[in-house]
């Protein structure tokens, strides 16, 4: 009886494959004295200013339903703070407020896919962006990060050659999960020329903009394109205001598309919590202090890990420039589930296998190293033996 409601399931539900990043911490979960440091979250908690706001928000008596594209304060403050950091002039009807960034890259998919359509996506990448247009029927093509003179690069004429006609959307990651690469400047305006030429989307996956190991902020198409442009750019409060769990995130999309984007949201979750909206305000407001600190709490953590992964021979590690996370090659790993489940059980730290973000990342862990230099050390001590072998 379970196979004939397995088989009276959608097309795109049955495709739809499980992350192995998911399997493997639902596996350590289960387990004693695990170090996670398999998802990308760090292990600091929201401050207490924003966590002060989403109270306060609540004894006022904020419950109710909210605007399907976000309350108009918050979108006011995410245009102040944009405006300011990437010198462009968004206005309102730009912005759409999500229940998170993994909401907002549904959305776009949901906006812009049709069964059949052909997205463009670069490997290694996040799992859940190819998820998210897989399961409104796209066909995804990628185009692979390669390690060329100590770093990751993205040959820019290869991505062009791939963003054909017939191409929908070109979806880009930068700082990148789970390489750290960063698309630079010129590259995008190469990319957007080519896109505006062609009538091709570019969804930009922002939510690591600020973590950023060399300025403020990593290069943004939003700097560069004009305001109707075929550009939707997806970003989240999770990462550098420590609010994964708060569930928040916008999108920048054309304000032609406003109406449509909040049909979509009324149809998917109706709105984004009042209080959360109210303590997103906040860490847009006041909270850079914060964010300076995580930052220099991450590059603590970020050398630390780097010195340690290079003094293990078997280890080819390429610095990122932004993110946090460790992506490393171990010589001789040819199937990482396999490596991540036998390190968990054999060393109780929990890492993602690279083969979670595409076969391009076959050979390689990811290690998140948002966490103290103390859980950090314990981890390395644990993965001494494994990475020694």
């Amino acid at each position: 009886m379970s196979q004939k409601i397995l088989d009276n399931l959608s097309q795109r539900a049955t495709s739809l494959q499980a992350s192995k990043i998911r399997e493997i911490a639902e596996l350590g979960m289960k387990q004693d004295d695990v170090l996670p440091l398999w998802f990308g979250e760090g292990v600091w908690p929201t401050s207490d200013s924003i966590v002060n706001a989403a109270v306060e928000s609540l004894c006022r008596g904020n419950h109710k339903y909210q605007p399907n594209n976000g309350a108009i304060n918050l979108r006011e403050q995410i245009c102040q703070y944009s405006n300011q950091l990437l010198g462009c002039n968004l206005t309102t009807q730009r912005i759409t407020i999500t229940p998170s960034g993994m909401q907002g890259l549904m959305l776009c998919a949901q906006i812009l896919a049709s069964p059949g359509d052909k997205i463009v996506t670069i490997e290694p990448g996040w799992p859940n962006i190819v998820g998210a247009f897989s399961a409104a029927g796209a066909n995804i093509e990628s185009v692979s990060l390669n390690p060329v003179d100590g770093i990751w690069q993205l040959d820019t004429q290869t991505i062009i050659d791939k963003l054909t006609p017939d191409t929908k959307a070109v979806i880009i990651n930068s700082p990148n999960n789970p390489t750290g690469w960063v698309m630079n400047k010129a590259q995008q305006l190469e990319i957007l020329a080519h896109c505006r030429a062609h009538q091709i989307w570019i969804v930009a996956d922002d939510v690591y903009s600020r973590l950023y190991r060399h300025g403020a902020s990593a290069p943004s198409f939003l700097s560069i394109a004009q305001d109707d442009d075929l550009l939707i750019s997806v970003n989240s409060f999770s990462k550098c205001w420590s609010m994964t769990g708060w569930r928040l995130g916008w999108i920048v999309a054309p304000a032609i598309l406003e109406a449509k984007l909040g049909q979509l949201t009324e149809f998917n979750t109706s709105s984004t919590a009042g209080f959360v909206q109210d303590a997103g305000i906040v860490a847009l407001r006041d909270g850079e202090q914060n964010v300076s600190q995580l930052l220099s709490q991450l590059d603590e953590s970020y050398r630390f890990c780097a010195q340690q992964l290079s003094t293990f021979s078997r280890v080819e590690f390429i610095q990122p420039e932004g993110a946090f996370y460790c992506f490393f090659k171990v010589d001789g790993l040819t199937d990482s589930f396999a490596a991540a489940k036998q390190i968990m059980q054999e060393t109780k730290v929990g890492l993602a296998p690279g083969i979670a973000f595409g076969e391009k990342g076959e050979g390689y862990l990811r290690l998140c190293y948002a966490q103290p230099l103390n859980v950090l050390d314990n981890a390395f001590q644990r993965l001494a033996p494994f990475l020694n072998k």
